[in-house]
């Protein structure tokens, strides 16, 4: 039977990522069938966790997914390994106020599924104080459990020592500390890492964050704390296939579709036919649907602008099968982008709206969405869960008609929200899961 164990932090920027890929690499070395989990909205760091582990990245959201949607990819995710890690996102317990479990933070996991907790902790800057931020974490809820700490950034053995002996009254065991080091970070950009697929000298950088791993944790007490997951039944696609063949475009321009959404597609007999408009392909002919995912399209504005077969055949495409676009996808949809310097390119022009990376403006936060019409994300009136994350802004909304309405997490209404014309529609709400 698989086990489960969530690696958190007290808060943002604590090496979470640092530590959860070198102890995915380094168990992965040992021939552990590891699989690693992002909790919360996230498209890059799955991506480094499927490289680490040799197995597909995945996540989970509290919020965002249905309580048995989360329960059957977790169980899933349990057959195809032996141990599976979950990243946290920001903070252990960071999340929204609302329904009870359904934050969006990873302590809704350890809570609903009694999976012990590693806190990985920064402890820079610090020593004996760590002790007491433990301490609040360790007792902070009943139902999770705070299981062991990781120490980061630890500057000398005198500072070690000084942590343990303070972690030692509160009988939390500490199972590593990792040095500070500078070259064991990841390099960042304004949607968070640099894409796994982007970075230069990957498998070198991930080889010695697993040797970090090994020479500083206790990877045989990491294992031991894991807890035995119930393995519930095979969850139902997250939201239904928009077509029985789906052109998806894939690249790094076009990277943040959701793997839980592709592989429930798959699961439900439709068919996956990836195509890359850097590479100027167009949609497969024989698809009834395409979607092009978020990404990052205004990096790649002036190649995007000058692909002519990609460009018309996604224009050939619409006349007579859906296309939808998330967040990048949609901006590729628009009349316009301009790019970090100022410069204007062309996009498809199949939506009216123009948008902007030059004048930014941070959109972050989770969704609820009910749709206005039927097409790719469901009848008329669907109900769907997701979020959205990104700078850029429309600088004219043109005189399409709205996709869908939209509430922030809490149900709060902000209106009418993306575009829809003809066959062809798009919003910067990017979905998880249908309500």
């Amino acid at each position: 039977m698989a086990r489960a164990l969530i690696l958190a932090a007290p808060r943002s920027g604590s090496g979470k990522t640092t530590v959860t890929l070198g102890v995915v690499g380094a168990l992965a070395r040992r021939g552990v069938k590891v699989r690693a989990v992002k909790s919360g909205p996230d498209y890059i760091d799955p991506a480094f966790h499927a490289v680490a582990s040799g197995r597909p990245g995945l996540n989970l959201d509290s919020f965002a997914m249905a309580p048995e949607l989360v329960a059957g990819l977790l169980a899933e995710a349990g057959r195809e390994a032996e141990l599976v890690i979950i990243e946290a996102s920001m903070g252990l317990f960071d999340g929204i106020s609302g329904e009870a479990g359904r934050s969006g933070a990873a302590a809704d996991l350890a809570a609903r599924f009694g999976i012990p907790v590693v806190l990985v902790m920064d402890v820079s800057g610090q020593s004996q104080s760590a002790a007491a931020v433990a301490r609040g974490f360790a007792t902070h809820d009943p139902a999770v459990r705070i299981a062991a700490a990781v120490l980061n950034k630890v500057a000398s053995p005198r500072h070690r020592a000084q942590v343990e002996e303070a972690m030692a009254g509160l009988g939390l065991p500490v199972i590593g500390a990792v040095p500070r080091d500078a070259a064991l970070g990841l390099p960042e950009r304004h949607l968070g890492l640099v894409q796994a697929a982007e970075h230069t000298g990957l498998a070198a950088h991930l080889d010695r964050l697993a040797e970090m791993a090994r020479a500083h944790v206790d990877l045989d007490a990491l294992v031991a704390l894991a807890a035995p997951l119930d393995l519930a039944p095979p969850p139902r696609p997250a939201i239904a296939p928009p077509g029985q063949r789906i052109a998806l475009a894939q690249d790094v321009a076009f990277s943040f579709a959701y793997a839980h959404l592709v592989a429930g597609w798959r699961a439900a007999g439709a068919e996956i036919v990836p195509f890359s408009p850097l590479a100027d392909e167009a949609p497969a002919e024989d698809c009834e649907v395409c979607w092009l995912p978020g990404g990052y399209p205004e990096l790649h504005a002036g190649r995007l602008a000058a692909a002519s077969r990609f460009l018309d055949g996604v224009r050939h495409f619409a006349r007579s099968r859906p296309v939808h676009g998330e967040c990048g996808g949609y901006m590729m949809l628009g009349e316009a982008l301009e790019d970090a310097d100022g410069a204007v390119h062309v996009m498809l022009g199949l939506l009216g709206h123009e948008t902007s990376f030059a004048r930014r403006r941070l959109n972050l936060g989770y969704r609820r969405a009910t749709t206005l019409a039927a097409g790719p994300l469901g009848p008329v009136g669907t109900s769907l869960r997701g979020h959205e994350f990104h700078y850029a802004s429309v600088i004219k909304p043109g005189d399409d008609a709205p996709l869908v309405t939209l509430a922030d997490g809490q149900g709060k209404p902000l209106g009418p929200a993306g575009s829809r014309r003809g066959l062809v529609s798009g919003a910067f709400f990017h979905v998880i899961a249908q309500d």
